[in-house]
């Protein structure tokens, strides 16, 4: 049954992972999926592209929510199937991923999620970027962590306890010390939910890692940044979260202007698949796209095409009606590799002959929207 308790419709597609390379150099792998309006899960507390796909914790996300949006999802630094050995966990470099994928993706706006840990990067993004966020929709968030206000004694024996459970837990076959987060994470878990997620943060990343991640976000404080947001907000909470308390959210919703505040009837903080609450949360959010689909719809090809940003560069200098000299100098290329590039983007879209490309190029201008001018492909 799917979360609205109608018969599930066959499996989706499977999904396209792709790679990229973001503003320092780290390697993110992404997925793309679904059918709609393009959607940026932004990346959270753990993921890994291939696993969650096969999860019951995470798979009715997928099916649920790509049967009306193009979902795209990134695993973060340091986990899944992006790279692990790296320097910088902060919230800069978060952003600043999420801001390569926004790019690579080269469409204009787009909507964001950001659950749970992600939302502060989506909120930040939102607020440096308001001309790319369509729709901004976060569930079980909070806009500053632990560790940027004065905690008592008691609570900071608290966060240092969870840090050296991951310190000693973590890579070990038994899930003992695992589990803490688990339940923390999924209280209302069936037994096979439970063994799952205790996988998917042993597979997701390393110890170091996952204690670098912890504190990372123990520091941030996107709170100033609320009033700057301007996209259309939805936000969402558990009424029993265990992970991030409900009060959190509430002040999310009071600080973004305008937003909109849906509380929700679970203990879970990762919203399960049989549950009222995810029912509810997949109906609002359809209907919180739904106004927007029709003039993103159809420029959702270049997202599967998977040009790069270079490409679509090449593609908008094109329309303007320049020439391939002119478009070299204006990018600093030659003759020859400005040909590359059309040559690959065509191939990318499955066009030929003259006026095929031109109308490619029309929906490009069209749907695309700026890109900045930095290569990340």
């Amino acid at each position: 049954m799917t979360a609205t308790g109608t018969p599930h419709d066959p499996a989706p597609p499977a999904q396209e992972i792709r790679f990229l390379r973001a503003g320092d150099g780290v390697r993110l792998a992404y997925a793309v999926h679904g059918e709609g309006p393009p959607l940026v899960n932004v990346a959270c507390w753990l993921s890994h592209l291939q696993f969650d796909w096969e999860s019951p914790v995470w798979r009715h996300l997928l099916e649920d929510l790509g049967s009306f949006t193009t979902l795209v999802r990134y695993d973060e630094r340091g986990s899944g199937l992006s790279d692990w050995q790296i320097a910088d966990y902060s919230l800069d470099a978060r952003v600043n991923d999420l801001e390569s994928v926004v790019d690579q993706l080269g469409l204009g706006r787009v909507a964001l999620l950001g659950m749970s840990q992600g939302g502060p990067v989506a909120i930040a993004y939102a607020a440096r970027h308001p001309e790319r966020v369509s729709h901004l929709v976060l569930l079980g968030t909070q806009d500053r962590g632990p560790l940027t206000a004065r905690l008592s004694a008691e609570r900071m024996v608290e966060f240092e306890t969870m840090v050296n459970l991951i310190r000693i837990g973590w890579a070990r076959e038994n899930p003992v010390f695992r589990r803490v987060f688990t339940s923390l994470f999924i209280p209302a878990a069936t037994d096979e939910q439970v063994r799952w997620f205790d996988d998917l943060q042993r597979m997701s990343t390393s110890t170091e890692n996952a204690v670098r991640m912890w504190v990372e976000r123990a520091k941030v404080n996107v709170a100033p940044l609320l009033p700057q947001v301007r996209a259309p907000t939805l936000v969402f909470h558990a009424i029993n979260d265990q992970a991030i308390g409900f009060g959190a959210g509430r002040r999310v919703a009071r600080g973004i202007p305008g937003a909109r505040f849906v509380p929700l009837e679970s203990d879970n903080h990762i919203l399960l698949r049989d549950e009222p609450a995810w029912g509810r949360f997949v109906d609002e959010v359809r209907d919180f796209l739904a106004h927007d689909a029709a003039r993103i719809e159809s420029g959702l090809d270049l997202v599967r095409a998977g040009l790069s940003v270079r490409e679509l560069e090449v593609l908008r200098l094109a329309a303007e009606g320049r020439t391939n000299l002119e478009i070299g100098d204006a990018l600093t290329l030659s003759v020859r590799t400005v040909e590359r590039h059309l040559s690959n983007a065509y191939d990318k879209l499955g066009v030929s002959g003259k006026a095929a490309r031109v109308a490619a190029v029309a929906r490009v201008v069209a749907h695309a929207g700026a890109v900045p001018g930095t290569d990340t492909g």
